[in-house]
């Protein structure tokens, strides 16, 4: 009777874990598109130049793809309170980047980590992709 209940328990963790995922992505999915943004297109700008600039390997390229798609999509959900509320922007931000910081540091070595901060813009301009990572 144990077993029973524990395996139905188990089941119904698992089955509200997948159904709160899938509300996660929903609402991720519409702050992408309420945005603008194009998470794909810029995702694939930014890997195009950090491939060559960080000399990835193909192992890590996955690896970086998801963490920056990740990042953008947490972005743009919080990039309505750029203008409303700068401060909570701001902070909010803070937090994004350095948690792409750190996840990107169990991806790449340590000189690449310094090559990546060192590709920062020293402005934030719509031409340079990268700026979406740093601005």
């Amino acid at each position: 009777m144990k077993k029973l209940f524990v395996a139905t328990a188990l089941l119904m963790s698992l089955n509200f874990a997948a159904q709160a995922q899938s509300i996660l992505n929903k609402v991720g999915t519409a702050a992408v598109a309420a945005s603008g943004f194009n998470i794909n297109g810029l995702t694939s700008g930014i890997l195009g130049k950090l491939t060559p600039a960080l000399n990835l390997t193909p192992a890590q390229k996955p690896s970086v793809t998801s963490i920056i798609k990740d990042f953008l999509i947490q972005k743009a959900g919080i990039m309505s309170t750029q203008k409303t509320d700068p401060a909570a922007y701001k902070s909010k931000f803070s937090k994004l980047t350095s948690g792409l910081k750190s996840k990107l540091g169990t991806v790449l070595t340590v000189a690449q980590l310094t090559k990546f901060a060192a590709l920062k813009p020293s402005n934030n301009t719509a031409s340079n992709v990268l700026s979406q990572l740093f601005y």
